[in-house]
């Protein structure tokens, strides 16, 4: 074999060993945006009155009150309810981070750049914020006695009104045909 046969062979060796690599990276991806949507996380206030569920990108998916959370009076119900939103989102980044170093490997410190961010804006150590994350990612503790006692009140997802009894009158089928252009 020729010099330049040998490393027109090695050149595209590696070339399909790139192309492996790319494939593995983009299955990874899909794997990823899978485990992503998924991504799910609750958190209680510490007196159990109000529960935050937050997804990925922070956003709330549901807030729920216990019969406690209605005595607080409406100054500190909003304080509960804001500093448990903040401790879900919170939560909800660190996870995402963690899910995105999980797929990303050593490529990005996504994880640490969340939790210097965290510290800086929380004045928490990055260490803490670091054990926390060893801590979240074990697994949750079974559902508390009382969580049953919570009514929804926000949920991204709005029910479905109930069917009219007996027919549709002309106001009942318009009311319909809103409803499910919202849900397009």
């Amino acid at each position: 074999m020729s010099a330049e046969f040998e490393q027109l062979l090695a050149e595209f060796e590696s070339f399909q060993s790139k192309l492996q690599n790319v494939d593995s990276r983009f299955e990874n991806i899909a794997g990823m945006q899978g485990d992503l949507a998924a991504l799910e996380v609750s958190v209680s206030s510490p007196d159990r009155a109000v529960t935050v569920v937050a997804g990925v990108g922070g956003s709330i998916q549901d807030i729920r009150f216990t019969e406690t959370a209605m005595q607080l009076g409406s100054q500190r119900l909003g304080a509960v309810v804001m500093a448990t939103m903040r401790e879900a989102v919170a939560e909800a980044a660190r996870k995402q981070a963690v899910i995105v170093q999980e797929y990303a490997g050593g490529d990005a410190p996504v994880l640490e750049q969340v939790l210097e961010t965290q510290s800086q804006v929380t004045g928490q150590p990055v260490e803490e914020l670091r054990k926390r994350v060893e801590q979240e990612t074990a697994a949750r503790p079974p559902a508390q006695v009382g969580e049953a006692e919570e009514s929804i009140v926000f949920r991204d997802t709005p029910a479905r009104p109930p069917a009219a009894p007996g027919g549709d009158s002309a106001a009942d089928s318009f009311l319909k045909s809103v409803w499910d252009e919202e849900d397009r």
